[in-house]
């Protein structure tokens, strides 16, 4: 894989943004109040900065860590970190664990996620979201990842199995009161809501008709800024929710200096991997349509229940990542070779390396900020 930008040619972090958000603004839908909300809290501290800036790390990656741009390719997440992960029902109803976000997904080395699965963890620990230490967790990432590569993966159906995980997922924090309070705290949309939206809120909604609230979600922060909208409604006897976000390319096409259109990967990843699949996710043209739910919906660090075991959450972590990394023809058995002749502390070498350029950047931004 070829980057656009090389060493020489690094500009800081604020030309950077704004070289982003301007190719952004070419391809998607932005909210300019958005964007100025996820710039304030890109300064707030160094993780909200970390899962903001997925552009920034690819553009890093290359400088940082060079003898990993050579390691085999797979359709990858891109932007792998430690609240990337939540539950949905399968088309069997059944409560599943796994990635929940796939923008950002591209070809990419394997190596790329787990580096920046590994460096979020730091980043998290350091300010105080996970107590962990740094070399056990390496260790039980490359073991997670590398046992679900031998066992050809497993989707975490969290019925029968994982009685643990099922317990953090459905933890008093995530449940329907909570979840529908935030939902009726967001405001109502303002202006013309898009005719192609409209329709996308509509196609998955239970049946045709249904009257709905429209209203303006602000949610993550990697795509904090693209246009998100939720059609809550009454319908039955209980409340639904369904949500469009508007789609652009992954940051990896701009970071490689790409023009024009580039394709959309997350249909092609969520089809592909090791996973009982969302019925209720779909691309519809350039918007991304899904069910929100109590239990349907990403899992915050924040909600997480204060009795838990972090090496084991993430172990699984790993290894649902590698459940993802399956799905490219052929990258199980490269991905072993290339594990098997790989130096021992590879893993956090590398997640050091990138915590520590992400760091002196977020240093960057904050002094931009005070001006």
């Amino acid at each position: 894989m070829q980057w656009h930008y090389c060493a020489s040619e690094m500009m800081n972090i604020v030309k950077a943004t704004r070289r982003y958000e301007a190719w952004l603004a070419e391809h998607t839908l932005l909210d300019a109040r958005d964007l100025r909300l996820k710039h304030k809290r890109m300064a707030e501290g160094l993780f909200p900065f970390f899962r903001a800036t997925f552009y920034r790390w690819m553009q890093l990656w290359p400088e940082a860590c060079p003898s990993l741009c050579s390691a085999p390719e797979v359709l990858a997440v891109g932007d792998l970190h430690v609240e990337n992960f939540g539950t949905w029902r399968d088309v069997e109803g059944r409560l599943i664990w796994g990635v929940n976000d796939f923008d950002e997904a591209a070809k990419l080395p394997y190596t790329l996620d787990l580096v920046r699965l590994m460096a979020s963890a730091m980043v998290a620990a350091r300010e105080g979201h996970l107590a962990l230490g740094f070399k056990n967790v390496c260790e039980v990432i490359l073991d997670g990842y590398r046992e679900s590569l031998e066992e050809h993966g497993r989707p975490f159906v969290l019925a029968e199995k994982n009685k643990w995980l099922r317990d953090i997922a459905t933890n008093e924090l995530r449940d329907p009161e909570h979840f529908w309070q935030k939902m009726d705290s967001f405001k109502m949309a303002e202006g013309k809501i898009p005719d192609s939206a409209e329709e996308a809120l509509q196609f998955l909604m239970p049946e045709k008709g249904i009257e709905c609230r429209v209203i303006k979600r602000i949610a993550g922060l990697g795509s904090l800024g693209h246009v998100r909208l939720v059609a809550t409604a009454y319908w039955k006897g209980g409340r639904v929710a369904r949500e469009v976000k508007a789609m652009a390319p992954s940051a990896v096409h701009w970071a490689k200096g790409k023009r024009g259109p580039n394709e959309l990967s997350y249909q092609t990843i969520i089809s592909r991997a090791v996973r009982c699949v969302d019925p209720f996710v779909d691309l519809r043209g350039k918007w991304l349509v899904r069910r929100l739910a109590p239990y349907c919906s990403r899992i915050e660090l924040t909600v997480l229940p204060k009795e838990r075991d972090e090496l084991k959450l993430l172990s699984a972590m790993a290894y649902e990542t590698a459940n993802i990394h399956l799905g490219t023809p052929g990258a199980r058995k490269q991905i072993l070779r290339h594990l098997a002749k790989a130096k021992s502390n590879w893993l956090l070498t590398a997640a050091d390396a990138m915590e520590k350029a992400l760091a002196q950047d977020w240093k960057t931004w904050r002094t931009s900020r005070s001006r």
